[in-house]
C-alpha cells in the first residue's frame, strides 16, 4: 500500500510563513501529480496547488503569489510554502498524489490532512 504523511501545519499569526511537507511511502513506482488540497469549516474541499511529474505547477486565484509549491523526487515529497498568510487561509490541508505501484496499477492518495490556523 501507499501511505501519505503530512507535517508542518500549526498556529500562525496573520502575515507569516509555513511550510508543509508531505511524504509518500509504500510500493511506489512511480508518482505523477501531487498536490495540495484544503477545506474550511462548513465549505468544500478545495483545490490549492498542483505540479506534474515534470514539475509544471497550477496554483488557487487566492494564493497565487503567495504559495510556492515543489517536490523532490528522489524522497517521493511534495512541499507547499505559504507566505504572506490570512485568517481565510484557516483550513485543514491534505495532501494528494497519483500513485503508479506498478507500470499499468495506479491510485488517487490522500493524506490525514494537517490543521494551518492564521490567527491573531
Amino acid at each position: 500500500q501507499v501511505r501519505l504523511v503530512e507535517s508542518g501545519g500549526g498556529l500562525v499569526q496573520p502575515g507569516g510563513s509555513l511550510r508543509l511537507s508531505c511524504a509518500a511511502s509504500g510500493s511506489i513506482f512511480v508518482i505523477n501529480g501531487m498536490g495540495w488540497y484544503r477545506q474550511a469549516p462548513g465549505k468544500q474541499r478545495e483545490l490549492v496547488a498542483s505540479i506534474s511529474s515534470g514539475g509544471r505547477t497550477n496554483y488557487a486565484d487566492s494564493v497565487k503569489g503567495r504559495f510556492t509549491i515543489s517536490r523532490d523526487n528522489a524522497k517521493n515529497t511534495v512541499y507547499l510554502q505559504m507566505n504572506s498568510l490570512k485568517p481565510e487561509d484557516t483550513a485543514v490541508y491534505y495532501c494528494n498524489a497519483e500513485v503508479f505501484r506498478t507500470f499499468s496499477d495506479f491510485g488517487d492518495y490522500w493524506g490525514q490532512g494537517t490543521q494551518v490556523t492564521v490567527s491573531s
